[in-house]
C-alpha cells in the first residue's frame, strides 16, 4: 500500500509466533472483560484514525469508491463493534438452567470461556470486513488470535500487517502475510479454533488440516445464491435490489444473487427493468462510474471471460477490459442450465435470467444443487413466501431485498453444506469462540445416600419414586 510491500512471513518463525500466542493465553492475558473491552476500543479507534488509508488499500486492490467501502466494509466492521462492546459481558456471564427438583438443593450453570487461540483466515474480496468481524468476536470471548490476510489484496494485508500491531496487543493478535505457502505451515500447527471464509475447494483443504489436531473449524464458503422473482414480485423494486445486491463490489460478494430464476409471465419485463436500472446507477458507461469496483486481478478477470463464453446471449454489458480489470455489469438470457456460468460459482458482474413456468418448478432447480449460501424471493403474495422458504435451504434467505441480511449482527451468518458450517455476527461470534463448560454445583448437605451401593431393590424404588 503506497509503495509498503511487505515481504512473507518466515516460515521458521510460524511456530514460535503460536507458542508466544499460547504463552499469553496461559498467563491469562486475555480473559479479563477490562481487557478485552480495551482491545475492542483500540480496534474502533483504528477505523477511526486509519479511515483514509482503509480508502486507498480498497481503491488499490479493489478500485472501490469511498462510499462503498464506507458501506461494505468500515460500518459493517464499526456497527459489529458496537453491537458486540455493548453486549459481550452480558454474554460472559454464567447462564443459570433449570436444575431437576431431587438435585437440590444445588444449581446448573454454563459457564462460556474461551478457546484459547485461533487462527482467522480471510479472502479477497471484503479483505477487512472479513477478518476483523470474525477478530471482534474472538476478542469478546477472550481468545488470543492469528490472521492471515489474503496475498491477493495486497494493499489491505499491508495495511493489516502494519496497522493492527499499532493498536492491537501484539502478545495476544498477530498478523502473517504471505501465500500458500505460508497458509500451510499455519494450518499445520495446532490450534483452538480456525476460522476460514473462501471457496469450497480450500476449505476441504482447511478442514482436512483441521482434522490432524481434532481443531473445530468454522467454514463461510461460497456457492451459487439463486435470486427467485415470482409473478406477483414489485419488478421496479425488485431490479433495483438485485442489481445492487448482484453489482456490489463488482459482483464479488459471497453472497450475491448469483442467477434469478423469473417466472416466465413476467420475464420480459423484468429483463427491461435490470437493464434501465443498470444504466440508472452506472451510467451508459459503466467503466466511468466511480461507483462500479474492478475484478480483483488478471487471472480472475479471464476466468470470468471465460464463463461469459461459455454459454447464453448478451442483453446487456459484456463490455471488458483487462488491463484495467473492468468488465462491465452483464445480464445473460437464453443460458443453457448446465453450461459452465451456471455450474459454476461466478464471483463476479455476470448475472443469468433464466424463466421457469411456476415457483415449484423454481424450488425443484435450486434443490437439484448444492445448498447456497443465500436465497433470495421477491414476491407479494405470503404464500409463495411461505412455500420457498420451508421448501429449500440456505444458509440465509432474504425476502424482497438481497445482501443486506449478512450486514445485522442479531442475525447468525453461516453457510449449510458444501456453502459452510458454523456461524458468526454478534453474539453468534462469541459464542464460536467460546466453550460452553456445563458445571453442577451441589451443597454438602444433605448427602443423597440412596445412590451409593450397596443398592438394593428397595433402594432402587424409591430412587425411581423421587425421580
Amino acid at each position: 500500500m503506497n509503495g509498503v510491500e511487505l515481504k512473507p512471513a518466515s516460515l521458521e518463525a510460524i511456530p514460535s509466533t503460536i507458542a508466544q500466542l499460547r504463552a499469553s493465553f496461559a498467563a491469562g492475558k486475555t480473559r479479563t472483560l477490562q481487557y478485552r473491552e480495551q482491545q475492542l476500543a483500540s480496534l474502533d479507534r483504528l477505523l477511526d484514525e486509519r479511515e483514509p488509508e482503509i480508502y486507498q488499500a480498497m481503491r488499490e486492490d479493489l478500485g472501490r469508491s469511498e462510499l462503498e467501502t464506507s458501506a461494505v466494509e468500515t460500518s459493517v466492521i464499526a456497527r459489529e463493534l458496537a453491537f458486540t462492546r455493548k453486549r459481550f459481558r452480558a454474554w460472559a456471564k454464567p447462564e443459570r438452567v433449570p436444575t431437576p427438583f431431587f438435585l437440590r438443593p444445588g444449581g446448573c450453570r454454563i459457564y462460556r470461556e474461551p478457546l484459547g487461540t485461533v487462527l482467522i483466515i480471510g479472502p479477497w474480496n471484503y479483505p477487512l470486513q472479513l477478518v476483523l468481524v470474525p477478530l471482534i468476536g474472538a476478542i469478546a470471548a477472550g481468545n488470543c488470535a492469528v490472521i492471515k490476510p489474503s496475498e491477493l489484496a495486497p494493499s489491505a494485508s499491508a495495511f493489516l500487517a502494519t496497522a493492527l500491531p499499532q493498536y492491537l496487543d501484539p502478545e495476544c493478535v498477530r498478523v502473517v502475510v504471505g501465500g500458500p505457502a505460508e497458509s500451510t505451515a499455519l494450518l499445520a500447527e495446532r490450534f483452538d479454533h480456525i476460522f476460514y471464509t473462501g471457496s469450497p475447494r480450500v476449505g476441504q483443504i482447511v478442514m482436512e488440516a483441521a482434522a490432524k489436531h481434532l481443531t473445530p473449524v468454522t467454514l463461510e464458503l461460497g456457492g451459487k445464491s439463486p435470486c427467485i422473482v415470482d409473478r406477483t414480485a414489485d419488478l421496479g423494486v425488485a431490479a433495483r435490489r438485485i442489481v445492487w445486491g448482484k453489482f456490489l463490489n463488482a459482483g464479488q460478494t459471497c453472497v450475491a444473487p448469483d442467477y434469478v430464476l423469473v417466472h416466465e409471465a413476467v420475464e420480459s419485463a423484468l429483463l427491461t427493468r435490470l437493464t434501465a436500472t443498470v444504466r440508472e446507477f452506472y451510467g451508459e458507461h459503466p467503466r466511468s462510474s466511480p461507483d462500479f469496483a474492478r475484478i480483483v486481478n488478471a487471472r480472475h478477470h479471464r476466468r470470468l471471460m471465460q464463463l461469459l463464453d461459455s454459454g447464453g446471449e448478451v442483453m446487456a454489458g459484456g463490455d471488458a477490459n483487462e488491463n484495467e480489470r473492468y468488465l462491465s455489469p452483464t445480464i445473460l438470457t437464453k443460458v443453457p442450465p448446465d453450461s459452465p456460468v451456471m455450474t459454476e460459482e461466478i464471483f463476479g458482474p455476470i448475472l443469468p435470467v433464466l424463466p421457469v413456468k411456476s415457483i415449484d418448478d423454481a424450488i425443484a432447480f435450486v434443490n437439484r444443487r448444492e445448498k447456497p449460501l443465500a436465497l433470495y424471493v421477491f414476491t407479494d403474495d405470503a404464500r409463495v413466501r411461505t412455500r420457498v422458504l420451508e421448501s429449500t435451504t440456505s444458509g440465509g434467505a432474504s425476502v424482497n431485498y438481497t445482501v443486506l441480511h449478512f450486514a445485522l449482527p442479531n442475525l447468525p451468518f453461516g453457510g449449510v453444506g458444501n456453502s459452510g458450517m458454523g456461524a458468526y455476527h454478534g453474539r453468534a461470534s462469541f459464542e464460536t469462540f467460546s466453550h460452553h463448560k456445563s458445571v453442577f454445583m451441589k451443597t454438602t448437605w444433605p448427602d443423597f445416600r440412596l445412590a451409593y451401593p450397596p443398592l438394593s431393590r428397595i433402594k432402587d424404588r424409591m430412587i425411581r419414586w423421587l425421580l
